[in-house]
């Protein structure tokens, strides 16, 4: 059996991610442990609170990878940017107006993807990300990314994101690159 073959993603709405709230709970706290995130036990709190939160959206999408005995794999999710998100605000420079407009279906931001160490460089992230935004209705993803992760920089890349600026995404956060990635054109 390959790797890819013994994980399976599971695309969820916010009801279904909520209840399965323990399984991106264990990746994200495994997954972000590590440098250069290094999280801590309060910093998963503080995620837990925010994907309490997220999962009530009616717009939320998550995807969630298992391996054949059910253990978490990989998480993905996000929703999209609403025309009051204030993501574009955090940029260190300005983008164009015509680039930050925000409609509440034009832009998914796609806030978190992981896969835990044991699961990595077997295409779980890409199969993550491609079921997130499987029959994806909006133009464009948005995500931020740390620009010292060389792995991660790398498979945005190849998938397609561009950086359009840098940005501190939260009081206290690292510099993150700020990439976009078109799925779309826009219509006029």
């Amino acid at each position: 059996m390959t790797p890819q073959s013994s994980v399976h993603v599971e695309r969820m709405n916010g009801d279904a991610a909520a209840r399965a709230e323990e399984a991106f709970t264990l990746v994200y706290a495994e997954a972000f442990a590590e440098p250069p995130y290094e999280k801590t036990v309060r910093d998963v709190e503080a995620n837990l609170r925010r994907f309490r939160s997220q999962v009530r959206k009616a717009t939320f999408r998550a995807a969630l990878a298992r391996s054949v005995e059910g253990e978490p794999v990989g998480i993905a999710y996000g929703y999209p940017l609403s025309a009051s998100t204030g993501w574009w605000d955090r940029l260190t420079t300005p983008v164009a107006d015509e680039v930050r407009r925000e409609d509440g279906h034009r832009t998914f931001g796609l806030i978190e993807l992981a896969v835990r160490t044991r699961w990595r460089r077997q295409g779980v992230a890409k199969r993550l990300h491609e079921t997130i935004l499987s029959n994806a209705t909006e133009e464009r993803v948005l995500l931020n990314a740390r620009p010292d992760v060389p792995a991660a920089q790398a498979a945005y890349r190849s998938w397609g994101y561009e950086k359009v600026g840098e940005a501190y995404p939260w009081d206290g956060a690292a510099l993150h690159d700020v990439m976009l990635l078109e799925l779309r054109k826009s219509t006029p």
